[in-house]
């Protein structure tokens, strides 16, 4: 559930780069060494850097003080940049385009591909708007720079974005952590100028939570009927379906859905689940769930779960299959059947659509210096599950899985095609077959 310019984005390819860094930081300026830990540990390490700065600069006898508590903000705002230049990238666009992103260290490229989607280029101006329910501005530096100097260079360095340098006059971090701030008109109207969106990692039950039926919802409609380009990364991933994982208590795991996919940690968005689908549920993405850290926590099991719970039930000569509450068919064509998409860490979907009647199509893309494979998976369920009742292992066969790891093939989304079968998975009585599926 957290990932992207969190604490817990500790992955070993970027942490060594990292504490290369840290080990050369006394010749660091501060500004940049204040940058490099906000990015490694987001909030929690800086509330921790804050009180072990202060035990270690108070005296030893210090007397005690006293001061009186500050209010809580009700929304936090962040910028970096010039956010009143003049901006005349497109308002509207022909066709829409979303990032998906698995979680763990962040895409470089899928941040620059975000940016030319949204026709800003050098000398056009454009704002970039990061939206989360908690943590701090770490994304602004990342995006606007081009490197650890805070330079705008056309040379961009890894674990950069550089976006000034290609056209970026601003990048904005909004920290909305209640329905209150959601509704507030200052946040709505910094939202509503945005060219580019990303939704942070977190937890993305916050986000059901917080902002859906809210003003922000509606902004956020509205920016995608114009078709400004979304990102989202882990629990910002979670909420782009037509159906959401909302994580409402515990993190499920893959052993306790299968066991039961009723499971009391699987919570959907919307609940009961519907056709009109969840949180903004952006009709370029439609029929699907999403979820993230896929292979490095061993979510298949779970996800087919989750997948089983959307198919509707079906009666048959030989019995009612599918699950109680599902409300779309299981099958092999079409594209209004359950469909889902579990992304690994630092991999990137990058998905467009290609203008009326054409299909809405998808390439991965991960960093350069990635030490992961980087997959995307697009699971299909082919038939409804024989057993999906509460409290009984689940039962469901032949559930197709498509592997996507190299950067050059396209796959279809709105067809389903472009990418070869890899395998099929079963799950039997609660157990996942085969389990080496990765």
């Amino acid at each position: 559930m957290i990932a992207g310019r969190g604490f817990s984005s500790s992955y070993s390819r970027r942490i060594a780069n990292h504490q290369a860094i840290v080990t050369g930081a006394w010749k660091m300026n501060a500004r940049f060494f204040y940058l490099l830990l906000t990015r490694l540990f987001s909030y929690h390490a800086k509330a921790v850097l804050a009180v072990a700065s202060a035990f270690l600069a108070a005296p030893v006898f210090a007397e005690a003080t006293f001061e009186p508590a500050q209010p809580i903000p009700l929304y936090s705002y962040f910028s970096t940049g010039d956010v009143n230049a003049t901006v005349t990238a497109p308002t509207t666009l022909p066709s829409p385009s979303f990032v998906l992103m698995g979680g763990g260290p962040d895409v470089d490229p899928a941040f620059r591909w975000l940016i030319q989607r949204a026709g800003i280029g050098p000398g056009t101006g454009g704002r970039f708007v990061v939206i989360r329910a908690t943590g701090t501005e770490a994304y602004n530096p990342y995006i606007f720079y081009s490197d650890e100097t805070l330079s705008t260079s056309s040379t961009i360095a890894d674990l950069w974005v550089g976006g000034a340098s290609l056209g970026l006059t601003s990048v904005e971090t909004l920290v909305i952590p209640s329905v209150k701030a959601a509704n507030n008109k200052a946040v709505n109207a910094i939202l509503a100028r945005a060219n580019v969106v990303f939704i942070a990692g977190g937890d993305q039950s916050h986000y059901i939570r917080f902002w859906k039926g809210t003003a922000l919802e509606q902004t956020l409609l509205a920016l995608m009927k114009r078709n400004v380009p979304v990102g989202g990364t882990s629990a910002g991933l979670a909420v782009l379906g037509q159906f959401d994982y909302s994580a409402l208590y515990k993190s499920a795991t893959s052993e306790d859905s299968m066991l039961d996919p009723y499971y009391k940690d699987i919570t959907f968005d919307p609940n009961p689940l519907s056709l009109q689908g969840g949180f903004i549920a952006p009709p370029a993405l439609a029929s699907m769930i999403f979820d993230s850290h896929f292979d490095s926590r061993d979510r298949m099991g779970r996800f087919i779960a989750f997948l089983s719970r959307i198919v509707a039930p079906t009666a048959t000569p030989g019995g009612t299959f599918g699950c109680i509450g599902g409300v779309l068919p299981a099958s092999s064509s079409g594209n209004a059947t359950a469909r889902g998409i579990g992304i690994g860490v630092e991999t990137a979907l990058l998905v467009q659509g290609n203008g009326n009647g054409k299909p809405v199509t998808a390439r991965r893309v991960t960093n350069a210096s990635t030490t992961t494979e980087s997959a995307v998976y697009f699971v299909r369920p082919s038939v409804p599950p024989s057993v999906c009742r509460p409290k009984t292992p689940l039962t469901v066969s032949t559930v197709e899985v498509r592997k996507l790891a190299d950067s050059n093939r396209v796959f279809n989304i709105t067809d389903w095609t472009g990418v070869p079968l890899y395998k099929y998975m079963d799950v039997t009585s609660g157990m996942l077959f085969p389990a080496d599926w990765y």
